[in-house]
């Protein structure tokens, strides 16, 4: 019960990972919902988000797992237990099957966004798309770019080649960043 919408009227499951190791292990993101588990076919759920914090709240209620904006979460086929999440708060990413978040700051030249990918055999390998947030959500400077870590987060590369680099205010939308698995 609380839940919220956070673009729209009310809170939406977006993200769905299956372990491919245990298909009863499957976990979701939901913006303003937070990130639920379930070990046995949803028989029973646990909100995992131990680490997000949702800065749009008053400071006592932002640390409240149940409560977090994820705008996308992925995982990694190769590595089911790192996880990548953009949310409305920054980048985060679990290492532990999202029992714990770790926030990314050195995401450049937005920690905001709302797509999100991650290499298929290569955990330490991500990508994200930034913007600029709430009342705006456009790329920065008027500039799609990529933003590729290699290295879990430490630093990232700005990827420009081949994106529109004038006037453009076309946002990249969750599941909208993809990697192809070959």
């Amino acid at each position: 019960k609380d839940w919220f919408g956070g673009g729209m009227d009310y809170p939406g499951i977006h993200s769905i990972c299956v372990d491919p190791r245990d298909s009863r292990h499957v976990s979701v993101g939901i913006s303003c919902g937070g990130v639920w588990v379930t070990r046995d076919r949803g028989a029973t759920w646990k909100v995992q988000a131990q680490g997000m914090f949702a800065e749009y709240l008053p400071p006592e209620r932002r640390s409240e797992q149940h409560t977090q904006d994820p705008h996308c979460m992925v995982q990694c086929p190769a590595s089911p237990d790192v996880m990548w999440v953009q949310h409305h708060n920054g980048a985060f990413r679990t290492t532990d099957g999202a029992r714990s978040w770790h926030e990314i700051r050195t995401v450049k030249p937005s920690t905001f966004g709302f797509a999100v990918a991650v290499h298929p055999t290569k955990p330490d390998t991500a990508w994200y798309g930034p913007a600029i947030k709430d009342e705006v959500r456009i790329p920065v400077d008027g500039k799609v770019v990529v933003s590729r870590t290699r290295d879990g987060g430490k630093s990232f590369d700005i990827l420009r080649e081949g994106l529109p680099q004038d006037h453009a205010y076309d946002l990249t939308f969750r599941h909208a960043l993809d990697v192809d698995e070959s």
